[in-house]
């Protein structure tokens, strides 16, 4: 493990001398230009794209993930993938997952390769939106929808890989498996975590790449860094609740129960968790500062000293996505009070999520809020995947960054430069939180990049008119189909 861990830190030095391709040279490399996709190609893509977008896979009422995940069965068999490989499941009627399976020629000497996507996204309001958010619509050189950023747009595009390779007669020397999951964006039944712990032998693969993190970093359209995912924070919601024994709305306390909770969250609001770095995301700023100029550069080459310039972590901490690379981050998210239009709340309550740095359990975290708080009149919380409210967090352990072997990388590294030519490959760490998770603790390497390309400000995943460049879709589209034909021939 750590000759691995060594090893992911040299990457972005080889790929800096731009001597990566000799490194992790394959089948692939070979290559001189990707086989882009044909008009009629594009037409199914397209089709795909849009049928998922406007299926309302949303954990509410509304919402029904199943309907998805169906509409790609149907798809699958009527394109003649054989029954027997195509597995719809899942411990609740609207949360069923996928799981397709392209087989080997003959009798495949290596484990498979997993392709892991979600199906379900956030849910969405019209009224917060300028456009329906489960239509697809096409307006200005985007497309706009829920799911366009996170994450259709590659759970279209590996599902249109799919039916094209089986299409051409594509024969791979190793099965290759797409699995499209519910609940990675909450709910009570995890299809990742489910597949792994009830039917592995459906998932049970050499690696997985998981299109739900990673990605191309533009800086007004100039493409600055291609992240892959090697490390992740741990996602943990935290319950905060206030109560007081309330009383007329005539007679007005202080000490009522939103005064004390909006007073605890103001402490949060202006509190910053301790700066930390660890050997990826250290990597990574130490492979940004090469393309970035100026203050920029400085202040990332200073923050890389020992000991670091705080001066230079400040003045990058102000861009968020930065931030969220420097430390744990906490932020109320939900707010509940009250019981009457005239009565003093008795009870007021917070939700506060956290994505954790790594090194650091959601245990210690909830033990920093009740300091961060200093109000014994609050409780802290945990709330667990499957929504249970309990006293203590668990100790979860963070995602310990794989050995980037040469399958993985010798094909991404080429097929990316062909794309995105010049575009460094760096080791990142995922600020958010994916299903790798559980994959990472069942002793399966992940490797998560997305290969879409977006503005570093124009990332609404989560947010109101959520929108993918137009080009973005159709360059992922090529990789995908470049990347997935590579990994299957090795």
């Amino acid at each position: 493990m750590r000759r691995h861990r060594a090893f992911v830190l040299r990457i972005p030095a080889l790929l800096a001398t731009g001597i990566v391709a000799a490194v992790f040279c394959s089948a692939a490399c070979a290559q001189t230009s990707l086989p882009h996709a044909s008009a009629a190609d594009r037409a199914e893509a397209l089709a795909i794209f849009k049928q998922l977008i406007e299926i309302n896979t949303t954990d509410t009422p509304q919402g029904d993930v199943s309907a998805g995940t169906a509409a790609m069965q149907k798809r699958f068999l009527d394109a003649g993938f054989a029954a027997e490989d195509i597995h719809l499941l899942g411990p609740d009627p609207r949360k069923q997952n996928l799981v397709v399976r392209y087989r080997a020629a003959g009798t495949p000497t290596e484990k498979p390769v997993l392709f892991l996507c979600h199906m379900d996204v956030v849910q969405a309001l019209r009224s917060d939106w300028s456009t329906d958010p489960f239509q697809f619509i096409e307006k200005d050189g985007y497309y706009y929808g829920r799911g366009t950023q996170d994450m259709k747009e590659s759970d279209a595009a590996l599902v249109a890989t799919f039916l094209r390779l089986h299409r051409e007669g594509y024969k791979p020397k190793r099965d290759l498996i797409l699995a499209l999951t519910a609940d990675e964006e909450g709910g009570k039944f995890n299809g990742a975590k489910w597949l792994v712990e009830q039917h592995r032998d459906l998932v049970d693969a050499a690696y997985v790449i998981n299109p739900d993190a990673g990605g191309i970093e533009l800086d007004h359209g100039h493409p600055v860094v291609a992240a892959v995912e090697a490390t992740e924070k741990v996602y943990s919601d935290f319950q905060v609740t206030a109560t007081n024994r309330g009383g007329h709305s005539s007679l007005p306390r202080p000490d009522n129960a939103i005064y004390e909770l909006t007073t605890a969250l103001n402490k949060l609001a202006m509190y910053t968790f301790p700066f930390e770095l660890n050997e990826v995301t250290r990597s990574y700023f130490k492979n940004l500062a090469a393309d970035e100029g100026g203050q920029t550069a400085r202040d990332m080459r200073a923050i890389l000293e020992t000991p670091p310039d705080m001066a230079a972590v400040a003045r990058l901490s102000e861009e968020p996505a930065f931030n969220a690379n420097f430390r744990t981050t906490c932020v109320a998210t939900r707010l509940y009070a009250g019981h009457a239009n005239n009565a003093l709340p008795q009870t007021a309550q917070a939700i506060v999520n956290c994505r954790i740095f790594p090194g650091h359990s959601p245990e210690e975290i909830r033990r920093q809020l009740t300091t961060i708080f200093d109000d014994p009149k609050l409780s802290v919380k945990y709330i667990s995947n499957e929504g249970e409210v309990l006293d203590t967090a668990p100790e979860r352990k963070p995602i310990s960054p794989p050995p980037p072997i040469p399958a993985v990388f010798g094909p991404l590294t080429h097929i990316t430069d062909e794309l995105w030519p010049g575009t460094p490959v760096t080791p990142v760490m995922e600020n958010g939180a994916s299903d790798s998770i559980y994959f990472a603790q069942a002793g399966i390497s992940c490797y998560g990049y997305s290969a879409i390309a977006l503005e570093r400000d124009d990332v609404r995943a989560h947010g109101q008119d959520e929108r993918l460049p137009v080009d973005s879709y159709w360059k992922s589209l090529d990789f995908f189909y470049a990347f997935t034909e590579a990994l299957g021939s090795e």
